[in-house]
């Protein structure tokens, strides 16, 4: 009996070893694939995670912000003013011709006869910058003349004939465009003289905004800014000008108010009142290097909106 014992025992023990071994090999076996499958889709998730953070705020910025290249740029509403992009926009800088805008405005706000001859003088002349005019010294053209080249195709000799011959000569003119510009606000601009062949005329983009709203509300500014060219007779000459920006010639643009400016210290600039697929917008485009950069610019930011809009 006791042999059987015992041998019932071996037996159970011989059953029990085997069944561990069969089982030891299979348990692990699961265990390491488990463990894998763990890992792999937590790693995998991470790395999703960390791709998709990356591209989104790509993708947005190029979306919410035109590709711009000038330095200074603002983009505004011109129905309530809303900023729909701005870069350096509260910097003054020197703004070259665009001075003309405010030089047009306060002449033509002093009610002078368009009409009434002005003759060209020696002092009409740039002795700053040495910038060339087809006006020559002696040639004899009407003050609405003088601002139409002065606006379409930035005649600097055009512009410091209407700023010498304004009720008190250049010295009132200055202060009635210094006085012009704090009542619009424009609290960082300088103006010293009509033309904007002087770096001390400064102002900043957001200066500039208010600047083209205003001058916009002037008819005669809006046309004689955005013609393509005019044609003046000088001595027994007629000379034709074009428009110093390509812009207003393209039949899909619609410009309401535009006007270029460059001097070395101000780069190229750009301000005009257009509108966009519905939209009245004012564009300022200040400092721009190249001479097709701040076109191309513009294009630029007609696409962004459109692209927004649509």
């Amino acid at each position: 009996m006791q042999l059987i014992n015992w041998g019932g025992w071996i037996i159970s023990a011989l059953l029990w070893v085997l069944t561990a071994a069969i089982a030891a090999p299979t348990s692990a076996a699961e265990q390491v694939p488990a463990k894998t499958a763990a890992i792999r889709p937590a790693s995998q998730s991470a790395k999703n995670a960390i791709a998709k953070a990356a591209a989104t705020p790509a993708k947005k910025s190029k979306k919410d912000q035109p590709d711009v290249r000038s330095n200074a740029v603002l983009v505004i509403d011109a129905a309530d003013s809303s900023v729909l992009f701005a870069r350096h926009a509260t910097i003054a800088s020197p703004i070259a011709s665009i001075t003309k805008l405010m030089t047009a405005l306060v002449v033509l706000e002093a009610g002078q006869p368009l009409d009434e001859p002005i003759i060209i003088t020696p002092a009409d002349r740039d002795l700053e910058k040495g910038s060339a005019s087809r006006l020559s010294v002696g040639a004899n053209l009407s003050r609405g003349d003088l601002l139409h080249l002065a606006l379409m195709s930035s005649d600097n000799r055009a512009a410091h004939a209407v700023g010498r011959r304004y009720p008190g000569g250049l010295p009132k003119l200055i202060a009635a465009m210094n006085v012009k510009a704090r009542g619009l606000g424009m609290s960082s601009a300088k103006f010293v003289d009509p033309t904007g062949l002087s770096e001390g005329n400064v102002a900043s983009a957001e200066d500039l905004a208010r600047l083209v709203i205003a001058a916009s509300r002037n008819t005669t500014i809006r046309r004689f800014s955005t013609d393509t060219r005019f044609s003046v007779a000088v001595g027994k000459r007629r000379l034709e000008f074009r428009n110093s920006n390509t812009l207003v010639a393209k039949s899909d643009w619609d410009i309401e108010l535009q006007k270029t400016g460059y001097t070395n210290e101000a780069g190229r600039c750009l301000v005009m009142k257009t509108m966009i697929d519905g939209r009245s917008v004012v564009i300022v485009l200040l400092d721009s290097f190249g001479k097709y950069t701040r076109v191309a610019d513009a294009r630029r930011i007609r696409r962004w909106l459109e692209g927004r809009q649509a």
